[in-house]
């Protein structure tokens, strides 16, 4: 069987899992498993994607401990992954000792961008648009009344020259405040709505009209302070003094803060925290990522480098702080579609964009450091590997107590296997 299948966004649910079932030779109890839609149901998941089969889930976690700017937060975070959220729990835990976390989000300032090629003269073409500029950006406030008058709206707008391996080409940048949304949507209206002037102005072909996701005009601070009394009493297995953590977690940063490679892997455990929270409430998480990591360049003058830094203050307790841009937003997309987000952020109980920016730096930060902290001491796996065994037990075909008895015995053998797990399961 072939994949060239004519119009199949317009067949029913029943004949796209008869396809699918011939084409993958599934069987009746996968197709049935396809079939459970639970929360969202095919005609919400049918409107949201194209050519929807089924819905993949993932489970839902609740953080708890969090505290920023002095209120007190749960956190629901949605992944696959084990010991997030306990990390994130655990960290915020520590936090809390200290007073919990500090966040500050800056206005919700997004670029758009529209490329003008074909230009004879650049330069001049250049201060033809800055001259037009203000009815450039009429227009495009034109577009979005309603944003405007929230007090949001196209702000500014430059238009800079780039030299490419096509020649010279002129960037115009709209500089838009999106209030609580993401702004993808009103910002490629715009900037699609002024593309005629720019082309009668400057006498070039537009080409591209596009968002950029490399929010640096968007971005959110947060800090905390983890105190050496706090993060010695966190870590009851061990021998470590609280100043031999915090000795161990700066060396740690250190690394990542030397050697790119490391620092990949550092910013993953921030992101950890980050996309799971995104994805619970609905947000754009794959635009968060490539912005973050090109962020962590773009800052550094083209060096990957940590989104984190940690220090000791004054009194020898780490100190940690985070920045990073965040567009994310309560208005529009998955947030008000899918009913799960929407419970999420009732749960998270933010009232604006910039406040969930600030709960999801947070929970980087936490995350990041739960990760440090094990990475430095114990070794990353001790924890993770608890819930790993539990997950292989049940793969396993182990049931409810178990599951527990047979992730332990493998954690103690340190042989956290299928094949193992089935042979003590035949021995119970």
């Amino acid at each position: 069987m072939e994949s060239n299948i004519s119009e199949f966004y317009k067949k029913s649910l029943e004949e796209r899992l008869a396809i699918v079932k011939e084409f993958a030779q599934l069987s009746e109890e996968e197709i049935q498993q396809l079939k459970k839609f639970a929360a969202l149901d095919f005609e919400q998941a049918n409107r949201m994607i194209e050519n929807v089969i089924a819905v993949q889930q993932l489970p839902l976690g609740i953080a708890t401990n969090f505290r920023i700017n002095g209120k007190d937060y749960l956190v629901p975070m949605a992944l696959e992954e084990p010991s997030v959220v306990a990390a994130a729990s655990k960290a915020a835990g520590i936090a809390r000792e200290s007073g919990g976390f500090e966040a500050k989000a800056t206005l919700p300032l997004m670029l758009g961008q529209i490329q003008v090629i074909g230009i004879k003269k650049p330069e001049e073409a250049r201060k033809k648009i800055l001259k037009a500029k203000k009815e450039l950006l009429e227009k495009a406030n034109s577009m979005d009344q309603t944003l405007v008058k929230f007090g949001g709206g196209a702000k500014k707008l430059e238009a800079k020259i780039l030299k490419t391996i096509k020649g010279k080409m002129l960037i115009a940048e709209l500089l838009v405040d999106v209030r609580d949304a993401m702004g993808a949507n009103a910002i490629n209206t715009m900037c699609e709505a002024i593309t005629p002037k720019i082309e009668e102005i400057t006498g070039g072909k537009v080409l591209l009209r596009i968002i950029s996701n490399l929010a640096v005009y968007r971005t959110v601070k947060a800090k905390t302070v983890f105190s050496k009394k706090a993060l010695e009493e966190s870590f009851r297995e061990g021998n470590l003094k609280g100043e031999e953590i915090v000795e161990a977690i700066i060396n740690a940063y250190a690394f990542a803060e030397a050697d790119a490679f490391r620092a990949c892997t550092h910013n993953k455990g921030i992101m950890n925290g980050i996309d799971a929270v995104a994805i619970a409430t609905g947000q754009d998480w794959r635009a968060i990522e490539a912005g973050a990591h090109a962020f962590a360049c773009w800052k550094n003058n083209g060096k990957y480098k940590p989104l984190t830094k940690y220090y000791k203050d004054k009194e020898g307790n780490l100190a940690g702080e985070i920045e990073l841009p965040l567009a994310v937003g309560l208005v529009g997309g998955a947030t008000k579609t899918h009913p799960i987000a929407k419970i999420a952020v009732k749960i998270l109980g933010v009232k604006s964009a910039g406040e969930l920016a600030e709960v999801m730096a947070c929970v980087g930060l936490a995350n990041n450091l739960a990760a440090m902290r094990a990475l430095a001491t114990e070794g990353i796996q001790r924890g993770h590997m608890k819930l790993h065994a539990k997950n292989i037990a049940v793969l396993a075909g182990a049931k409810e107590k178990q599951i527990d008895e047979i992730a332990e015995k493998m954690i103690e053998e340190k042989n956290i296997k299928v094949d193992r797990a089935k042979e003590l399961l035949q021995q119970k």
